[in-house]
């Protein structure tokens, strides 16, 4: 089953349970909800909030803080990346929400000792979880557009065979823009599903979007409809997925292109 949905609210919502209910009346079936600037969510309220979202056939993901950083030269940023990229985890197990989304590193000055930063610090995380006994939720380690951050298809696969409960996201655009525009057919889309699914046996979550890129890879994001990649090249592949897939569209009108992209998807 494929479900698409927004990152962010819908538009006009006036909280998250009001934001449910608006992905499910446009026919969709998946909200990532966004703490980037920071987690903010009572976890009794979470609690009541993932009930909702079963009740109204929405799965639940979450992206965590921008500010982690596994591969800091500041040994307090690491150390707070614990702790942010937990408190994401200890809502995301109220909320019944996965995966935990983490831009987990930049490269710094060091970009050939990032994966053990990031395999470190996140193996951390892992221990606290066995502790607290977190087993509904992935850590989902995004690939990245930019080519100062960490997050190649060959550093997550690193990752994710190195940490349990761990799984890539698949970010198209990003891929595409660090690529120099290299997603431009449909095999080389059926490749990278192909490979985000022998890295893992969780599913496979997906972003998609349109995206502005140079030589420094990712600019920003743009409307699914921009050519950049070309969202015809997505729809087969997806077609002839079999397995469970989230997709989640982190274009400008997200809620917009999540629609239209479900709309092309039944053509």
């Amino acid at each position: 089953m494929i479900r698409i949905g927004p990152a962010g609210y819908p538009s006009g919502s006036r909280s998250p349970e009001d934001a449910i209910d608006a992905v499910a009346s446009m026919g969709l079936s998946a909200l990532e909800l966004q703490f980037g600037r920071g987690v903010r969510m009572d976890l009794e309220r979470a609690t009541a909030i993932g009930r909702h979202a079963f009740s109204a056939g929405v799965r639940l993901s979450a992206h965590a803080p921008y500010y982690v950083n596994f591969h800091s030269q500041s040994q307090e940023t690491r150390d707070r990346s614990i702790g942010w990229v937990m408190d994401t985890v200890r809502v995301c197990h109220r909320l019944n929400a996965s995966p935990a989304v983490i831009h987990a590193a930049s490269y710094g000055k060091d970009k050939e000792g990032s994966t053990a930063s990031v395999i470190d610090g996140l193996g951390r995380c892992l221990e606290i979880m066995d502790r607290e006994g977190i087993r509904n939720v992935r850590l989902g380690l995004e690939a990245m557009g930019k080519k100062s951050s960490w997050g190649t298809l060959d550093e997550l696969e690193e990752a994710v065979r190195a940490l349990s409960q761990a799984i890539p996201v698949l970010d198209l655009a990003h891929l595409h823009a660090r690529d120099g525009g290299g997603l431009d057919s449909e095999h080389k889309v059926r490749e990278i599903l192909r490979r985000g699914r022998r890295m893992s046996d969780g599913p496979l979550h997906l972003h998609v979007s349109g995206i502005e890129f140079g030589d420094r890879g990712e600019r920003k994001h743009l409307p699914l409809d921009s050519g950049s990649p070309d969202t015809g090249l997505l729809l087969a592949p997806l077609r002839e997925l079999t397995e469970d897939v989230t997709v989640i569209v982190e274009s400008p009108l997200p809620e917009r292109d999540a629609v239209w992209l479900l709309s092309r998807l039944r053509q």
